[in-house]
């Protein structure tokens, strides 16, 4: 049986984030690329994700979007065949970071997105790399089309999600946990600690790749998405 596959994008992102892989994986399944943007819980965003995808689907997600699927694992594990979990984070914030969440909010309510894309989190997403600047180009693009509100919906919800580990312990299906071995927003170790939650998890670590190996490195991470695509079609890990 081949499922469809729900992708779930990062924050300030929209589908582009999937470009390279959408044009393989959609060759031979269904694949729809859920918007996380209309609400300011995870509980609610996962509800729009349920509301939009088939009865049983697998589902994969990068950063914020690796957040929200494992919200929705929780809320109805019983339609989730697979999960992958890229370059994410299972714990709820920490708190250096929270703090940083309410004055960002208030620079991007006072017309400062692009400051604030540019200065605070761009430079933190990529490693180096001759697609460097092209890729971060394309993150502004997404960030501004999405808009203010956007930015303001999701950080919030990612400043009050709950911690997943208990619902990663409990998930017995195909998973697939994909890192950039550069990646200084979701180190290794967070990765290591999902792969060790689940027990029919494979951890693949993705060189020369930051925080976007779908951009930064899509072939590999498309062959990484693949292998378990077909592992999750055939029900075995």
């Amino acid at each position: 049986m081949t499922l469809p596959l729900v992708l779930l994008p990062g924050m300030m992102c929209d589908a582009r984030l999937f470009t390279p892989q959408l044009a393989v994986l959609s060759r031979n399944r269904a694949v729809i690329v859920a918007p996380v943007t209309g609400s300011d819980t995870m509980a609610a965003l996962a509800r729009d994700v349920l509301a939009m995808a088939p009865p049983r689907f697998a589902m994969a997600g990068l950063s914020m979007g690796g957040i929200v699927a494992m919200e929705v694992a929780r809320q109805a594990p019983e339609r989730v065949a697979g999960l992958a979990l890229m370059d994410t984070n299972p714990q709820a914030e920490a708190p250096e970071v929270r703090a940083r969440r309410g004055p960002q909010i208030d620079r991007v309510r006072a017309g400062g997105l692009e400051t604030v894309m540019r200065d605070e989190m761009k430079p933190n997403y990529l490693a180096d790399g001759p697609g460097r600047a092209a890729i971060l180009d394309l993150c502004m693009d997404m960030a501004l089309g999405l808009g203010p509100e956007v930015f303001v919906r999701q950080s919030v919800a990612l400043r009050d999600r709950p911690d997943q580990t208990g619902t990663l312990r409990g998930l017995d299906i195909p998973a697939l946990v994909l890192c950039g071995r550069d990646d200084a927003l979701c180190p290794l170790a967070r990765h290591e600690l999902m792969h060790d939650l689940m027990p029919r998890s494979r951890l693949v670590v993705i060189d020369d790749a930051g925080h976007l190996p779908t951009l930064e490195q899509p072939d590999a991470t498309g062959a990484a998405l693949a292998r378990w695509l077909e592992e999750t079609d055939h029900g075995t890990a």
